[in-house]
């Protein structure tokens, strides 16, 4: 008996058509068979039930199963003698078996083995979103959805590589013939079929994949820094009294355009707490002294926590809880009390605050409450990113952590617009993980996990480049979810401002010298004022051999140049925080650009290099005001202005062992890499990071006296 059930060996790719009845099988079995020109097995079940009808007017039995399962077997196999690379089976033993238990309860032991063990290299799993057909045969009209459930779980349980095929029956052709295609260079390139249906599922492309695979094995090109960027050759120094100007400027042209604020926000706090975790970790409180841990360990960070712990936003709510779990508080000495401390901050059946976003902790201590950065940017938002009274917020987030983000907006969004009155519309998107990227082990072969699954990371902010695509503003804020200020806020609204009426004001001339290119209006006249906008205003250097081209050429030239997102960029001056700086940056082709670069792309080994980054003057703080739309209104493709030739490979680590993964362009560095850009150099005050928790000590996040 289980060898008329045995499965023949071939080379030939098989597909299994696999669901319900009435659901399309064998119409796309056919269709398939007939695009690729090759064969199909169709389904033995149906011309020995319709025989069995015809001669004695009866449906199924369980007796009638084995026979069925033999005779499909048989279809099979003899259909591999003919095929040509490709098999599509109108169906398959699993089918039968899952018939079986559905409708008696049971399985023949036989025939449930060689269901298990019969392999396809993809089952398409057909949905019941098609009207049921019926006919002789047919006996199941309802409860449909709960059928294609019990199909759809025999195929996890059983561990079997599948997709879903929806839609009509032109949109399942057309998704399965795409299937097979992919799978087949997916194969060619050593990967298995559940890996992908793994990458398939997450939207991430094949050629994707081998683009990333290619950069481990041969490296990222690191930046050809010419100089760094400085006042005068590539940052704008402007007076006060300047901003003031273009922030009259913006106040007056507002009320016409769209504004968000645009806020990644889904970085978790575990750095902000790492040294505590180390405390935690190392610390022996039986038998050692903090003051002796901080001395043996040079953990300064350690002390300047414990020195400021009654200064921190959080501290009265941790020691009331520390104070109602022990009755006996007061009695503790000093190095018990902080030690206990760090333990409730950190505890995950407690504050857990390493664990938890940076967004939705306590940053600010007021008189009436404690703010979260959530809060702080509402009110940013009313204040420099509101037109007409109403102020747009789009948070960048993990998708888990969405709740507690809506909490918070909650309990706050109505005092912060009555104090403003301003009506703020707010909404959330989630990096998208068709974005993620493979991970790699040191061999730069991809790595698994212990499920002998492909193991992908997310890609970095530089993935936030589709987020920021998929809104619809006409000036769009950037700023990071930790940068924010509990005093001054006026001195923030009146650069965050500034910038934005720089840019307007930029755009517009920008925008004039494009109609008139479009209208055909540009003289030879035109050219050289043209030419100083761009390399002056715009920093945009011109190709060296500009003049020799023709007149058709250089408007065009021009045009290209002209036609693409602008940002605004506030720059601070460095006082040694580590991250990315403004430099001039020379690309593959030879061409000159402002670019904002990171420490990691730059070639340290090479002395040039290393001392061009030592004579850098300003830091970044990522403070961006965009302009995303063309002079029609339309919206541009930022996919377009990417340098996919930059981007990170970074060291990791996955249960244990090391691993390299790489994370795309960054949002402010190459996903804009083709913007036109420029530099302005802000105040200090306007960059107020928390990298760590001891940087809620800075004045900047301390109430004022």
């Amino acid at each position: 008996m289980e060898e008329n059930l045995k499965q023949q060996h071939s080379i030939i790719i098989k597909f299994a058509l696999f669901g319900p009845e009435s659901t399309g099988k064998t119409t796309l079995a056919k269709q398939l068979a007939s695009h690729f020109q090759t064969v199909w097995a169709p389904e033995y079940a149906r011309e020995y039930l319709q025989q069995k009808w015809n001669n004695y007017q009866q449906i199924c039995d369980p007796d009638d199963l084995m026979p069925i399962a033999i005779g499909q077997t048989r279809l099979e196999n003899e259909a591999l003698l003919t095929a040509n690379q490709y098999l599509f089976c109108d169906t398959c033993l699993m089918v039968t078996k899952v018939f079986s238990e559905i409708y008696y309860n049971f399985c023949d032991p036989s025939l449930d083995k060689a269901a298990r063990k019969h392999k396809y290299d993809l089952f398409f799993l057909t949905d019941v979103d098609v009207p049921w057909e019926k006919d002789d045969l047919r006996d199941a009209p309802d409860n449909r959805e709960q059928t294609f459930e019990v199909f759809k779980q025999a195929l996890i349980d059983h561990e079997k590589p599948f997709v879903v095929l929806s839609g009509n029956a032109e949109t399942r052709l057309k998704k399965a013939i795409e299937i097979v295609e992919i799978l087949t260079e997916a194969k060619k390139s050593g990967f298995t079929s559940h890996d992908f249906v793994q990458f398939y599922q997450k939207g991430i492309s094949l050629d994707d994949i081998r683009q990333h695979l290619d950069i481990f094995q041969n490296g990222i090109a690191k930046a050809a820094l010419v100089k760094p960027a400085t006042k005068s050759d590539g940052i704008l120094k402007l007076a006060k009294e300047d901003f003031e100007r273009y922030t009259a400027y913006f106040d007056a042209q507002k009320e016409k355009l769209k504004l968000l604020k645009f806020v990644p926000a889904s970085g978790a706090a575990s750095r902000m707490f790492k040294f505590l975790n180390e405390f935690l970790n190392e610390f022996d409180p039986e038998n050692d002294t903090i003051n002796s841990y901080i001395n043996r360990q040079n953990a300064p960070d350690l002390k300047v926590f414990l020195t400021g712990l009654d200064k921190f936003p959080f501290y009265e709510t941790i020691e009331l809880i520390l104070k109602e779990l022990n009755a006996d508080y007061h009695q503790w000495e000093s190095d018990r009390k902080q030690f206990e401390f760090i333990k409730l901050l950190l505890d995950h059946q407690y504050f857990n605050f390493s664990n938890k976003p940076k967004a939705i902790l306590p940053f600010h201590k007021y008189s009436t409450h404690t703010a979260t950065p959530i809060e702080e940017h509402l009110n940013e938002s009313a204040l420099y990113a509101s037109s007409d009274g109403i102020a747009r917020l789009h948070f960048t987030i993990s998708d888990i952590h969405q709740a507690q983000f809506e909490r918070i907006i909650d309990a706050e969004i109505k005092k912060v617009e009555q104090k403003t009155n301003t009506k703020i519309y707010i909404d959330f998107s989630f990096q998208d993980k068709s974005t993620d990227t493979i991970a790699v082990g040191l061999d730069n072969l991809p790595f698994r996990d212990d499920r002998n699954r492909l193991v992908f990371r997310p890609a970095g902010h530089g993935a936030l480049i589709e987020n920021l695509n998929r809104t619809d503003a006409d000036v769009v804020f950037i700023k990071n979810i930790d940068n924010v200020i509990q005093n001054h806020i006026e001195e923030i609204t009146l650069y965050k401002k500034g910038l934005a009426g720089i840019l307007l004001e930029l755009q517009q001339q920008v925008f004039d010298w494009l109609k008139l290119i479009e209208d055909q209006q540009i003289t030879e006249n035109h050219l050289s004022d043209i030419l100083m906008f761009v390399t002056e205003k715009l920093n945009m250097p011109i190709i060296d051999d500009f003049k020799k081209y023709t007149f058709e050429y250089k408007i065009e030239h021009l045009r290209e140049l002209l036609h693409r997102p602008m940002r605004v960029c506030g720059m601070v001056k460095n006082e040694g925080e580590p991250g990315g700086g403004p430099f001039w940056v020379r690309d593959a082709k030879g061409h000159l650009s402002l670019q904002i670069i990171e420490t990691s792309q730059i070639d340290l080994n090479n002395p040039s290099q290393a001392q061009i980054l030592a004579q850098s003057t300003h830091f970044n703080p990522v403070d961006l005001v965009c302009a995303v739309k063309d002079f029609r209104g339309n919206k541009f493709d930022l996919n377009q202005y990417i340098d996919t030739e930059s981007g990170f490979i970074v060291h990791k680590n996955k249960s244990g062992k090391n691993i390299k993964a790489y994370e795309l362009p960054g949002l402010w560095n190459g996903a804009m890499a083709k913007w036109i850009t420029i530099f302005v150099e802000v105040p200090l005050i306007t960059f107020n990071p928390v990298k760590t928790v001891n940087d809620l000590l800075k004045p900047a996040h301390q109430p004022q006296s």
